[in-house]
């Protein structure tokens, strides 16, 4: 009997081994396709065909856009600094809140011309981008700056006050209502339609300014002689000091970056749902930071899959399974792929705090 038994203990433990194995190398492929996978095996046995899950894709991808752009000024700031900005989603409110006043304030309304709305959008896009990239600036200049030797809880807590100040400042703008956005691009309206998926106005308006944003803020970061001062100062500050470089400077213009994606993020999301209010940063900001952490915190492109990853797990959700379970789905994915790739999708390895 023991002579038999040891062979068992070998064959289980050749089978432990070789199922570790198999999840170190194909179980994050399993976790990212196990929802788009699993209901388009159902979609085709209903007989339904590939449009169904196709739709669900197509509207995560559009809704994701929006969260890629939060998503890089979480991770612009983490990689640079090590801070978690906990008050940038509410900047991000403050963008839409910038822009629908801006609109207004320009007299774009459901009865101007296309040309019109075009122009007041694109004056009020910019208008909102600079107010979150100065807000952001000052909120770094005053609250993080004097912060920066201090103990790391220190300035976290401080981005919390800083989040709360931005909600008070959002909910005396327009009242602790949601407030009603006219819909100036007729956002649900069919554009054209591709193997029985529907393209919107919404998604065009959200892919259509996300792609080029993320193409040069990465070329910027990439190729630029700033984007290198970021680069450098993100690896060793004190050394970045040493070779001339400007680290508050630097770190300055990493905080107006994260702001101006905000600020953008912030006029598509008002037109994207037409409805806007004063917390919306504070949810909008946990699923960003999410997107930011699942796709690798620090890593630009890591940010943007995120924030398309979330999406399309929110949407697929909401439609499937039930809205109400859409955030327990989002987070239980977020840990499956911390368990599979602890530094996210596209992480890299950062200097230790301190």
């Amino acid at each position: 009997m023991e002579a038999a038994s040891i062979p068992a203990t070998a064959t289980r433990a050749t089978l432990l081994t070789a199922l570790e194995s198999f999840l170190s190398r194909y179980g994050l492929i399993i976790v990212l396709l196990a929802l788009p996978v699993g209901f388009t095996i159902h979609d085709l046995a209903a007989g339904d065909g590939l449009t169904h899950i196709a739709q669900n894709l197509k509207d995560g991808v559009s809704n994701g856009a929006i969260w890629a752009l939060v998503a890089i000024g979480y991770t612009l700031v983490y990689g640079i600094i090590e801070l978690i900005n906990f008050a940038h989603g509410d900047v991000f409110m403050i963008g839409s809140f910038t822009a629908f006043g801006m609109w207004g304030t320009l007299g774009v309304t459901l009865a101007t011309g296309t040309l019109g709305v075009v122009g007041g959008l694109i004056v009020a896009g910019l208008v909102a981008m600079i107010a979150c990239g100065a807000l952001n600036v000052m909120i770094e200049r005053v609250a993080y700056r004097p912060l920066r030797n201090a103990p790391k809880l220190a300035p976290l807590i401080t981005a919390v006050g800083f989040s709360f100040i931005l909600q008070n400042v959002g909910l005396e703008w327009l009242g602790g209502s949601q407030h009603g956005v006219d819909d100036l691009i007729h956002a649900q309206r069919v554009l054209f339609t591709v193997g029985g998926v529907h393209i919107i106005h919404a998604d065009v308006l959200a892919i259509g300014i996300t792609v080029p944003l993320v193409l040069v803020l990465v070329g910027f970061v990439q190729n630029s002689r700033l984007g290198k001062a970021m680069r450098a100062t993100a690896q060793d500050p004190e050394a970045a000091r040493l070779m001339g470089i400007n680290v508050d400077t630097t770190i300055s213009l990493t905080f107006l970056l994260g702001g101006l994606m905000a600020g953008a993020a912030g006029l598509i999301y008002a037109l994207y749902n037409t409805t806007i209010r004063f917390d919306q940063g504070f949810e909008a900001g946990l699923i960003a930071f999410t997107a930011a952490v699942m796709g690798g915190i620090g890593n630009l492109k890591g940010a943007v899959l995120g924030g398309i990853i979330i999406g399309c797990i929110q949407q697929i959700s909401d439609d499937r399974i039930n809205s109400t379970w859409t955030p327990a789905v989002v987070f239980a994915y977020l840990i499956l792929i911390m368990v599979f790739r602890p530094q996210g999708l596209l992480g890299e390895e950062t200097r230790e705090a301190g």
